[in-house]
């Protein structure tokens, strides 16, 4: 729901909860919840009209740098616990059947996915809430026990997907059906097509809608590896990634002599962030996407530029790997796109 969509009294109570998750106040967001509650406003609302928004704003204040990691870590264990005592006031009780619902082996980012599994449980289904970054072997073995109708994914980033293909594959081995969800699938639910999940659903209350229908429908997609994994660029990326990183490090090292004198600390943040870019761009290998790839080194140029990070220091690492990945046609053809993305719509580099 959009906020111009929202009631005065709910756009001023959603003010009054992002000003106490943003002091970390747990008592007063609770005490917001609650109010809402007894003012008659269905729980599921609160949830996803109330609480939902909020941590978007959270993430939006975090890339812009006016938070820091503290303090949106603190404004989402805020929300947890409001969504916690919630779901205590409210106690709904099953009368459905059972569902699963988990983080891809790797994703902590776990509100989103916690949101689905109390809307879930408050439209009457049984809920297994596992949470963040569940291992694969471990999610199957609950459903060994457990028996349910079916697993909810979430998958928040998409550098997660050839883990998420790996978790979709082993559950409906064991016939579970699976239903996706999270930006990390994409905003039209493509990857979750492309890897063979049963379902997938953009919001939490269209999940409940699916399920309720009584059985997920099936893509017309297989749970077998995309084809073009077949020439193996993804699996030789990922076994090259230290050397890759080492090599890229050394050279930006070179080209940037102010990196000599960098703390530990900041060559530690360095090596992550040309870590995350290898990450993505395996991502975007596993799944053949260009635009996926495009798109996080445009959100990360924004992220960098509001921290004071020189532009040329996200190009550059990007080059690097362009140079290094010679026999890798389909990562260059990836990389040249992200080149691009960093010089603001064009690139002077060939395939």
């Amino acid at each position: 729901m959009s906020v111009a969509a929202l009631s005065p009294g709910l756009r001023a109570a959603g003010e009054r909860y992002f000003d106490r998750i943003g002091h970390a106040d747990e008592f007063g967001a609770v005490d917001v919840v609650l109010e809402l509650l007894e003012a008659g406003m269905p729980a599921e609302r609160v949830l996803l009209d109330l609480i939902a928004p909020a941590q978007r704003r959270v993430g939006e204040l975090w890339a812009a740098n006016d938070w820091s990691v503290a303090r949106e870590h603190a404004a989402t264990a805020v929300s947890e616990r409001a969504v916690a005592a919630l779901v205590a006031r409210v106690r709904p009780r099953p009368h459905l059947g059972r569902v699963t619902v988990a983080c891809t082996d790797g994703e902590y980012h776990a509100l989103p996915t916690r949101l689905l599994a109390e809307v879930l449980r408050l439209r009457g289904w049984h809920v297994d809430f596992l949470g963040a970054s569940v291992p694969g072997p471990h999610l199957i073995t609950h459903l060994h026990q457990t028996g349910p109708d079916a697993v909810a994914l979430g998958c928040a980033l998409a550098l997660r997907l050839p883990r998420a293909h790996a978790m979709i594959s082993a559950c409906q081995a064991v016939g579970v059906p699976v239903l996706a969800g999270g930006a990390g699938f994409g905003g039209d639910g493509r990857f979750a097509r492309l890897l063979g999940a049963d379902a997938w659903a953009p919001s939490a209350d269209a999940a409940a809608d699916l399920l309720a229908e009584g059985g997920l429908p099936s893509f017309p997609s297989s749970a077998a590896a995309p084809a073009h994994l077949d020439d193996e660029e993804y699996t030789h990326l990922t076994r090259r990634r230290a050397q890759l990183l080492q090599t890229a490090m050394g050279a930006l090292g070179a080209a940037f002599p102010p990196m000599a004198s960098y703390s530990p600390a900041q060559l530690e943040a360095t090596a992550d962030d040309l870590g995350h870019i290898l990450d993505f761009l395996g991502a975007a290998l596993y799944v053949d996407d260009d635009e996926l790839f495009s798109e996080f080194v445009s959100w990360t140029a924004g992220v960098l530029r509001a921290r004071g990070v020189p532009q040329r220091a996200l190009s550059g690492g990007l080059r690097l790997f362009h140079g290094e990945l010679r026999d890798f046609p389909r990562a260059r053809r990836i990389l040249q796109c992200g080149i691009a993305a960093a010089d603001g719509g064009h690139s002077e580099l060939e395939n």
